[in-house]
């Protein structure tokens, strides 16, 4: 009996355990065994020195800080390796409604903003934050600066090409009728869902030593077009462009990277880090591209080839 007894406690005590855990935590414990026994990546090249690429501005949207499907390590490799004179974080780079939901925010979550901080103080980069949907508490706040880093609403950006662009998060227009908030409330879930399944998926390819493929990116543009009607989200963008008096737009939230012409406004969408890992990027000659995560790599892992690791008078021959 008092063995028995013993047993008893022994089960009550692993069941107090394991209702700690949620699926949150068990897919973050199974994504940190796959790291370890994979090691590093083999696809990822090797960057031990300080080479950058330089852009004129850079623009980022939808990080979505908070939640467990933030390419966190992606993010802060890539603002660590670029050099620029304006960054732009277009709207939902902290999801705050995720964080009322109960998700933790994380050292890897602060290590974006150290980062971030960093470009403002130590390289003094203009730094313009602009509120999304799911950080809109900020707005009771703007105009507001902070040194180099400014929070507003919406910005024109004075493009090297002569374009004025209008730079806004652009939540304001991918609206669902009262009716259908139920539909995309269980749409949202199902994408939350797929997304916790896409990151063990991908831990596995990783350790395989093969490239990122997400799951639910097919869903979520399926899911876009159905309900909100894509389309003309990017037509009303455009006519809210022209509004302003501005010949192009430069926005986010739809998670759907893009670049094209919509009657004479250039529209252009700087997609995510949640699955797309990109953004918009202006260079120096004035021109414009969507840069996603791998090929701003393939870029550096060339330009760490050809970067000499003698003295200063190679580097300088090396940059002329």
């Amino acid at each position: 009996l008092a063995r028995l007894s013993a047993w008893k406690d022994l089960g009550k005590e692993a069941r107090l355990h394991c209702e700690q855990h949620g699926w949150n935590s068990i897919v973050r414990r199974f994504e940190s065994f796959l790291s370890q026994a994979a090691g590093q990546n083999k696809n990822h090249p090797r960057r031990g020195s300080d080479c950058q690429l330089a852009f004129e501005s850079i623009f980022l949207s939808d990080l979505h800080l908070g939640t467990p499907e933030s390419k966190v390590r992606e993010l802060v490799d890539f603002l660590k390796h670029v050099k620029c004179k304006k960054l732009y974080l277009n709207g939902d780079i902290v999801d705050r409604s995720v964080l009322k939901r109960g998700s933790t925010w994380g050292k890897r979550h602060t290590r974006v903003v150290r980062t971030i901080l960093k470009m403002s103080e130590q390289e003094g980069i203009e730094i313009t934050y602009l509120r999304g949907n799911h950080d809109e508490v900020l707005e009771q706040f703007f105009p507001v600066d902070f040194g180099t880093i400014k929070l507003r609403k919406e910005v024109i950006h004075q493009g090297l090409d002569g374009r004025r662009y209008l730079v806004t998060h652009g939540d304001g227009f991918h609206q669902i009728s009262p009716n259908s908030r139920w539909l995309a409330g269980m749409g949202q879930l199902g994408y939350g869902s797929l997304l916790k399944i896409n990151r063990a998926y991908n831990s596995l390819r990783n350790w395989r030593g093969k490239s990122y493929r997400s799951l639910g990116k097919g869903v979520k543009e399926k899911l876009d077009h159905t309900v909100s009607y894509l389309a003309r989200y990017e037509e009303e963008l455009a006519t809210l462009a022209r509004r302003r008096k501005c010949e192009g737009i430069i926005c986010g939230h739809i998670h759907t990277p893009k670049d094209k012409e919509i009657a004479g406004v250039r529209y252009l969408n700087s997609g995510d880090w949640v699955e797309s890992m990109s953004s918009v990027v202006e260079h120096a000659d004035g021109s414009y591209e969507v840069l996603y995560y791998h090929q701003f790599l393939e870029r550096l892992g060339k330009l760490n080839q050809n970067f000499p690791q003698g003295g200063e008078e190679e580097v300088e021959r090396a940059l002329a």
